[in-house]
């Protein structure tokens, strides 16, 4: 069974008025207990209603029930990864770690057979960012499986994606989905890119392979000679490789925005580079400018600025916050100067998500519009994951650094 901490309250945000307010989520961000009890609660909420792959005889192992995605699960997982190492609660570990393999796929690369229609070059990089947090914080391995799995995993998608690096439309750059069958092949995504991007960046440091460094680099400098990455540093969705990527679509997502942070912040950790200094600078700088503060009276509180305001987020959108946060947060452990831009974010968003923790039939479960001081009447995993990686990023100064083999011996 799932641990429950029971101590319900109602945070409020001042000056918000709520549209339904009920017992919820209690939130003290400067008390370490307090966020591990928040988080507890999101997780066991999030668990207990969406997922039922650890069941006895269950089908459904590591996969979330329709409407979700099969890489909104691998998300997830995700989550749960650095929810353990956060708070140190290791109830689902074996949850968490049975979930990663059980889509490991007979080639140890996340290309599982059965996910022909969902498996995209972002959908499968998802999941190998998961394997590559679970490989850095040395994650419990399920019993059977090789003690490196997990980095096996991240190793070989790398491997498959530099296999489909594509110069024959754009000059280089990733198609977002794999199969030409699948709606969207004729698109180069920066989710896909931007996911490769930080993949190999974050397996540069942990293995000290040059090789993974010099992919991170080219990733980088095409997205932004091709305008996936402006001149500001806003991270653009992508465009049609039939014209060639000239029609860039300017649609700004977090998670895009989010995938590069991270991957610029460890590429800096690596390289005491100016230029990714100043890369990773830029981005949190167009970030903070364009998915916090939606009002005057919700400084520093993130939304998904694109859908959020015309209730227009679908299914995946609603979990985008979750990994703006994320790799904002283990950004400041890669670049230190990000903390003072960086922290008031969370620890306002952090606040901002505990206060539409107020809903459901739990009476705490998450919502999407953080400033509204309660809870929007909207709910489910992605709602619960934005929440609680936001709630616990709070965190991150008090635990190790993401870790590398032990066979690479610089400190970092």
């Amino acid at each position: 069974m799932f641990g429950i901490n029971m101590v319900r309250a109602t945070i409020m945000l001042a000056g918000l008025a709520a549209p339904h307010v009920e017992a919820g989520i209690t939130l003290s961000i400067s008390d370490t207990s307090s966020i591990k009890s928040a988080a507890s609660d999101i997780v066991y909420d999030m668990l207990k209603t969406y997922y039922t792959g650890n069941v006895t005889g269950g089908a459904n192992v590591g996969l979330l029930p329709q409407p979700y995605y099969w890489w909104e699960a691998g998300a997830m997982w995700g989550g749960l990864v650095d929810y353990s190492h956060y708070t140190g609660d290791s109830s689902y570990d074996a949850t968490v770690g049975q979930a990663i393999v059980s889509q490991a796929s007979p080639t140890v690369d996340f290309m599982m057979p059965n996910q022909h229609f969902d498996l995209g070059n972002d959908d499968q990089v998802f999941w190998a960012l998961t394997a590559m947090s679970a490989a850095e914080y040395d994650f419990a391995v399920p019993s059977g499986s090789p003690s490196d799995i997990y980095y096996q995993l991240s190793m070989n998608t790398f491997n498959d994606m530099t296999g489909r690096w594509n110069l024959t439309q754009c000059d280089g750059g990733l198609k977002w989905q794999i199969f030409p069958s699948n709606n969207g092949y004729d698109y180069k995504s920066s989710i896909a890119n931007g996911g490769f991007f930080q993949l190999a960046a974050r397996l540069a440091r942990y293995t000290g392979n040059v090789t993974y460094a010099e992919w991170a680099d080219q990733t980088y400098n095409w997205m932004e000679s091709i305008g996936f990455v402006g001149p500001n540093y806003a991270v653009f969705d992508g465009a049609g490789d039939l014209q060639n990527c000239s029609a860039v679509d300017h649609d700004q997502w977090s998670y895009n925005a989010a995938t590069m942070i991270h991957g610029s912040a460890v590429m800096y950790n690596i390289t005491q580079a100016d230029k990714w200094y100043n890369r990773t600078l830029g981005l949190v700088a167009s970030a903070n400018a364009t998915f916090f503060s939606p009002y005057a009276n919700a400084t520093d509180v993130m939304f998904e600025q694109n859908c959020e305001r015309t209730n227009g987020c679908d299914t995946d959108q609603f979990s985008f916050k979750a990994y703006l946060s994320r790799w904002m947060a283990k950004s400041t452990l890669m670049l230190a100067d990000l903390g003072s831009t960086i922290q008031p974010l969370l620890q306002a968003s952090a606040q901002a998500a505990a206060a539409s923790c107020a809903g459901g039939a739990s009476g705490r479960m998450c919502g999407t519009k953080w400033y509204v001081g309660g809870w929007d009447g909207s709910q489910g995993v992605g709602q619960q994951m934005s929440a609680l990686e936001t709630i616990q990023s709070l965190l991150v100064g008090t635990v190790s650094v993401a870790g590398m083999l032990p066979s690479t011996t610089t400190s970092r």
